[in-house]
């Protein structure tokens, strides 16, 4: 019984060590008698027991490696406080196992001495600005020196940037008279736009008005105008008119009667509203121009020609 034990154990220790499942997205590195020999992928696989063995195991999958906060020294000699986070990915399983004792440690003290480095070389102002230079400068540097471990460089992400207390309540004081300098210009800004819009409006008014008067003027003179004519025409119809009539048989003797009549109202109205009366220096005169009309009236119209 204890030999079938024996032979169990044996038979599942044999088992163990001969059948592995790799995971997805893993690589496994495999030591024949202590040797790099082969890199396993996902599935399963066969090892020759107690001969090979499984000496790493390492993710392909993309890992965040969060690099220490430190303190870097900028060009203007400025202390500045800096956190990041890195990521990389294991492309070469067998130099990721050889190249480096501990990749990890190496691409974290490579991104800060690099950080550091990038860091001094740019005023305090400018590492707020460049931000996007800084990352692609040190994944650049870890890139190239993490060939050599089997890693690639993916990324690297500035997660803050604290300047000193001092420094700090400096760039807010800037910031806050920056504030209130663009406010002013944004004041004087709206009361220039205002007077200009205000100056511009009474100057179209005063246009409009002008205008306005001007066309009203245009239009009494024209009615004026049109008015003057329309008298000028009546009268010359008149004229016209009166002398067609003068020229008609018998004309001449009922002009000589519209003034002997004319002549006689115009005495008479004379001697109802006034009471002293002008009289014409030969009272013949008169007498002549009423007898005038009389024989004129009596007379009748002349003969129409034949």
């Amino acid at each position: 019984m204890e030999v079938v034990i024996i032979i169990v154990v044996i038979a599942l220790i044999f088992v163990a060590r001969t059948f592995k499942i790799v995971p997805q997205q893993h690589a496994w590195v495999v030591e024949r008698l202590g040797k790099y020999d082969r890199t396993l992928t996902p599935g399963l696989k066969f090892l020759v027991p107690f001969i090979e063995r499984v000496a790493y195991k390492h993710s392909l999958k993309e890992v965040p490696l969060d690099v220490p906060s430190q303190v870097c020294i900028t060009k203007d000699n400025t202390q500045l406080q800096v956190d990041g986070i890195l990521y990389f990915q294991v492309t070469d399983p067998m130099r990721a196992s050889y190249g480096s004792s501990d990749y990890l440690a190496a691409i974290t003290q490579l991104a800060q001495t690099t950080l550091r480095s990038v860091v001094g070389k740019m005023e305090l102002d400018r590492t707020f600005e460049e931000r996007e230079l800084i990352n692609t400068s040190v994944v650049n540097a870890l890139d190239e020196a993490a060939l050599n471990w089997g890693v690639k460089v993916l990324r690297y992400e500035i997660k803050d940037l604290t300047p000193p207390a001092d420094i700090l309540r400096s760039m807010q004081a800037q910031i806050t008279a920056e504030r209130e300098k663009r406010a002013l210009i944004a004041a004087s800004e709206g009361r220039r736009q205002e007077q200009i819009n205000i100056a511009t409006g009474e100057r179209e008014a005063f246009i409009a008005r002008s205008e306005g008067e001007k066309q009203a003027q245009i239009n009494t003179a024209q009615g004026e105008a049109e008015a003057i004519k329309a008298v000028a025409d009546a009268t010359a119809e008149a004229i016209r008119k009166v002398a067609e009539a003068i020229r008609q048989p018998g004309g001449e003797q009922a002009v000589q009667l519209k003034v002997a009549e004319k002549a006689v109202e115009a005495y008479a109205q004379l001697a109802q509203k006034n009471n002293t009366m002008i009289v014409p220096g030969h009272m013949g005169e008169v007498s002549a121009l009423i007898g005038t009309a009389m024989a004129l009236m009596k007379k009748g119209p002349g003969p129409t020609p034949g």
